[in-house]
């Protein structure tokens, strides 16, 4: 149901003879276009420059972004991505560096990826790290893989169960499976920790054998940090398996704590969340992946190396290599450079003091906002949180409202919602992250709209459950829309 007058569609502004560029005469020999590339029936639109500038800037500020506002959207760590970065990744050496330049070409670039690719090992206390992974799912299968292939070069193929908690990531468990693996599940105990007598009884059981290792956020989706972590991370490897850390809440460990040095094997990074590059619309992202010394040989190449020392007052040589027994190529080339060089500036503005500053602020605010909402909300953990930390979406004297309706009334006060129904052994979930990039007036300016919402449940329950009110469309069928696809944005056209 449409709440506010939609812009009609660029092919309706339109008229006959207009044109938005002239070009010049050829001097070349015109070729017609390709008939089987073009459809008939669609009727370009013949529009000028001002109408289409104009057209599309009104789109443009439909669009909720960071750079509007707050996005609380937790597991997802939506920061501010500085434009420095940006500045950076658009001077011309790089952005207009062909992939297929040849090493003596671009030692510039692979002496970047070098430098981060040895900053984020020692951020993390890796022994070795891979750019190659193209996004934080293909990060975790990069090191699923890698820890299968040392099993099974271990002798030890029957290992193929990899435990799981239930407040993981929807993504580890895909990726189990994708790597022709199994899950076994684990549940949280009273405090939201790993339950350690499932944990117990998983490794000295009947699996003992076949265990392969266990994936683990850290903290988790819960926004707690595993207070029995050491002891989780020691129960798996006396069995024979390998630690996998999801690093996609990194942002509450960077400057802190060194998941290697913890006793992780393997762990991904989210360069799209910890490091600031941009987050979201399907990517650019990036999945970088750290290893201990055991999995280096396995790590997904090609990485980049010191192929020739200095000599002489030269500078050393840098080049691709690819790991003694890697697992293989991720994507074609050598990941996405862009991003390599946003994650390359944002540490190298920060350094180490800054990068710890970073995560206590986003540790602080989290706590700030929990604090405060929790005399409103029910909270299912009250314990201190890392960078996030999850709320129950109802509202004693309110029992129709849920968690949908606080988020879709949240939109009416200028605030993206959070993350609903997530993690799932949560019922009515609002998993909030507010990052380190947000300042006190604008958190506080958050809880009152939080609490006005509580109020308005009670008092006036409706207004939240047909919001929002002032977004270009109201309520959707979200079901209806995941099933029945309009791709093309004008629906009245014949479907091909």
């Amino acid at each position: 149901m449409a709440s506010a007058e939609l812009q009609p569609l660029i092919y309706d502004i339109g008229a006959a003879g207009r044109s938005g560029v002239n070009l010049p005469e050829p001097d070349v020999p015109l070729s017609p276009l390709p008939t089987d590339l073009m459809r008939a029936d669609l009727p370009l639109p013949e529009v000028g420059e001002v109408q289409v500038v104009r057209h599309f800037v009104k789109l443009s500020k439909l669009n909720y972004s960071i750079d509007e506002g707050l996005y609380p959207l937790g597991s997802c760590t939506m920061k501010y991505n500085p434009k420095v970065n940006e500045d950076a990744a658009r001077l011309p050496g790089f952005a207009q560096l062909h992939p297929l330049t040849d090493e003596d070409g671009c030692q510039g670039a692979l002496f970047l990826m070098h430098e981060l690719q040895r900053w984020l090992g020692e951020i993390s206390g890796f022994e070795a790290v891979s750019l190659t992974p193209a996004a934080g799912a293909q990060g975790e299968f990069a090191g699923i893989l890698m820890i299968r292939r040392y099993h099974i070069d271990r002798g030890e193929g029957q290992r193929d169960f990899i435990l799981v908690p239930n407040s993981a990531h929807g993504t580890n468990p895909a990726t189990v499976t994708m790597a022709g693996m199994e899950v076994r599940e684990l549940p949280a105990d009273s405090q939201g920790n790993v339950d350690m007598h499932a944990l117990h009884a998983a490794c000295e059981g009947e699996l003992r054998d076949r265990i392969a290792g266990m994936m683990i956020t850290v903290p988790s989706t819960l926004g707690l940090f595993e207070s029995t972590i050491l002891e989780v991370i020691d129960t798996v490897q006396d069995a024979g398996g390998m630690m996998y850390m999801d690093g996609a809440n990194m942002n509450a460990l960077m400057g802190v704590v060194k998941p290697g040095e913890l006793g992780f094997d393997v762990m991904h990074y989210n360069l799209h969340k910890t490091f600031s590059t941009p987050h979201g619309g399907g990517g650019p992202g990036s999945g970088a992946v750290g290893v201990n010394a055991k999995l280096a040989p396995y790590l997904p190449g090609p990485i980049v190396a010191i192929v020739e020392e200095e000599a002489d007052d030269s500078p050393p040589l840098y080049g691709f290599v690819m790991p003694q027994k890697s697992i293989g190529r991720m994507k074609a080339f050598h990941g996405n450079f862009g991003m390599h060089l946003r994650a390359y500036a944002y540490i190298r503005v920060y350094g180490d003091s800054g990068i710890r500053d970073v995560t206590r602020y986003a540790v602080l605010n989290a706590n700030y906002l929990r604090a405060k909402l929790m005399r409103t909300y029910p909270v299912p953990y009250p314990r201190y949180c890392g960078h996030e930390f999850v709320l129950e979406g109802h509202i004693d004297g309110a029992d129709e409202v849920h968690a949908l309706d606080i988020s879709k009334r949240l939109m009416d006060y200028g605030f993206h919602p959070p993350t609903n129904y997530f993690p799932l052994i949560v019922p009515e979930a609002l998993l909030i992250e507010p990052t380190e990039t947000e300042v006190k007036e604008d958190l506080d300016a958050f809880v009152e709209a939080m609490e006005s919402i509580a109020d308005e449940a009670r008092t006036e329950p409706e207004t939240l459950l047909t919001a929002p009110h002032t977004a270009p469309v109201r309520r959707l069928d979200e079901v209806r829309a995941a099933r029945e696809l309009v791709l093309c944005c004008a629906p009245a056209m014949p479907a091909h």
